[in-house]
């Protein structure tokens, strides 16, 4: 159990998400190849851990919290707005207390999407979005 089972809760969950889309939209995963589609919206995950902490004298309790932040990017001089709906859609999809089962791993959200500062460019706006989750077990 490790941030690899949360960082594989989350991209499977916005993977079924992004393909469902019309015209489905194309994800940039952290270190994995990819060419950022010509004229087109797509989106970039990251899973940004904080520290893995032990809550108990024994050594046995695992907590891991962080943020899973999902970038929108979208085309240069259109506005903030399909961003702003890639931010309702990310709150929808990852709402507060959503819990995500994985590997035997609850992963659980804690609070809203939210949006941090976006990047204003002449390539692309793009509007990063905060996720923050938690999981926690006690090892046998």
């Amino acid at each position: 159990m490790s941030q690899q089972t949360i960082r594989a809760a989350f991209e499977s969950r916005l993977a079924a998400w992004a393909a469902a889309q019309v015209p489905p939209l194309k994800i940039a995963f952290e270190n994995v190849s990819f060419e950022p589609p010509e004229g087109q919206d797509y989106l970039r995950a990251f899973v940004l851990p904080a520290a893995t902490r032990s809550g108990d004298m024994g050594g046995t309790h695992r907590e891991w919290r962080g943020i899973f932040q999902v970038t929108a990017v979208t085309l240069p001089g259109r506005g903030p707005g399909r961003a702003a709906q890639i931010l309702a859609a990310m709150d929808a999809l990852f709402p507060v207390n959503l819990a995500m089962v994985r590997d035997g791993l609850l992963v659980r959200v804690q609070d809203p999407a939210s949006a941090e500062t976006p990047d204003d460019t002449d390539i692309a706006y793009e509007l990063p979005i905060s996720i923050a989750y938690q999981a926690q077990i006690y090892l046998p």
